[in-house]
């Protein structure tokens, strides 16, 4: 993909930083690069993305519907009789596979405790190691590492017992000694709170944080970093931003690697940047410059 002649020029001047110093920002590498994928059906296959070299976890979005007894897969569009031999082929490289719940709908809830049960459950035999016969699997003998808690939409946010959730699916791992089956992520804007409850458990390894679509977040970044890396001593905290410079929080390149990188690596629990997502990094590039970072 051509680049533009800004981000060619940009390409340039990072290189010659690269060369002539060593940086604040070769400290604290973890070489860790999520993508959010499935978004968009112009942004080609999962398989395709795993084949770029410039991500390291993908996460599948979403599982926009559930909670009430009812199920969604909603990927934009994509084959999803193609998605599992995909998800095998990004696993045989070292990829995590991730799938995503919620999103930016109002279709999912948990509105009872046996909801959570129920919703684990599915989880577990439709997308991980279950063996129930009576459900369907979308992406067949496939299995995704864990699940993604997106909750920025939904009925009852604040109310839902997501933690309830949290345990049940961690619970999943306790027969298989030295091996986690049911890895747990979540992704929350930087100012929201809505998976607070389940990140109360301290069950989640990786929380990818959004500073982006939050003006407030977006001016505020250092103060949020220092407060969710404070806050979740425990987990992974990776920084979230857009690939796209139509999106509030876009941050250019440069100023990635001379502002945001130096800072954020500082941290004992710094795990990685996400991209927001797949199409718009196809587009622009980004993460072909994150990957060198991160």
């Amino acid at each position: 993909m051509a680049l533009t002649r800004r981000w060619a020029a940009s390409l340039l001047l990072l290189l010659a930083a690269t060369l002539l110093a060593g940086s604040a920002a070769a400290t604290g590498k973890t070489g860790n690069v999520v993508v959010f994928w499935g978004r968009n059906k112009d942004e080609g296959s999962l398989r395709e993305a795993c084949d770029t070299g410039t991500y390291t976890i993908a996460v599948i979005s979403f599982l926009d519907v559930f909670g009430r007894g009812k199920y969604h897969l909603d990927l934009s569009g994509h084959d999803v009789s193609a998605v599992g031999a995909d998800i095998k082929y990004c696993q045989s490289k070292k990829f995590l596979v991730f799938l995503s719940i919620g999103g930016f709908g109002g279709q999912y809830s948990l509105p009872t405790a046996q909801s959570a049960a129920d919703v684990a459950d599915y989880l577990w035999n439709a997308y991980m190691l279950g063996t129930r016969e009576d459900v369907y699997r979308p992406f067949g003998n496939a299995y995704v590492d864990g699940i993604d808690f997106f909750l920025d939409g939904g009925g009852r946010p604040g109310p839902d017992p997501y933690d309830e959730l949290a345990r049940r699916l961690w619970d999943y791992n306790k027969p298989y000694r030295g091996r986690v089956p049911v890895q747990l992520t979540a992704t929350s804007r930087c100012g929201d709170r809505r998976v607070g409850r389940a990140l109360a458990t301290g069950l989640f390894t990786r929380i990818f944080v959004r500073f982006f679509d939050d003006p407030h977040c977006a001016a505020n970044w250092q103060q949020e970093w220092g407060r969710w890396t404070a806050e979740q001593p425990g987990a992974q905290i990776y920084f979230g931003l857009p690939a796209s410079e139509k999106t509030v929080g876009y941050v250019h390149p440069l100023d990635l690697y001379y502002d945001i990188i130096p800072v954020v690596q500082k941290a004992a629990n710094y795990g990685g940047i996400m991209v927001w997502d797949r199409y718009e990094d196809k587009r622009t590039g980004f993460s072909s410059f994150v990957i060198n970072w991160a």
